[in-house]
């Protein structure tokens, strides 16, 4: 295997601290820019695969900007545009995944 194969072979990981200081390992399935930001849609990775049956709502979506200080995410608080951006993940990520809708 090559080291072209081994990257598209290797899962794209993030890790997140929320403002308690807990961090949370997600690894990116989809990315996606629609008027004038960039969206990523996100599965938590769980030390335990069981935890992740008992997770109803795994599918985490948030903006993500890149500042120069580093990259950062955000959660979407506009209800609207939560939405339009889920559509679209949903719709492009029910083709690989069996998700309903």
């Amino acid at each position: 295997m090559d080291e072209k194969e081994l990257a598209q072979e290797m899962p794209d990981l993030v890790t997140l601290s929320d403002d308690e200081g807990n961090e949370f390992t997600l690894e990116v399935l989809d990315e996606l820019d629609m008027d004038g930001a960039h969206y990523v849609a996100m599965l938590p990775v769980y030390d335990d695969p069981a935890d992740a049956l008992d997770d109803s709502d795994p599918l985490v979506i948030m903006k993500q900007t890149t500042e120069d200080d580093g990259t950062f995410f955000e959660e979407i608080a506009d209800e609207e545009e939560f939405g339009r951006v889920a559509d679209l993940f949903t719709g492009r990520l029910s083709e690989v995944f069996d998700i309903e809708e």
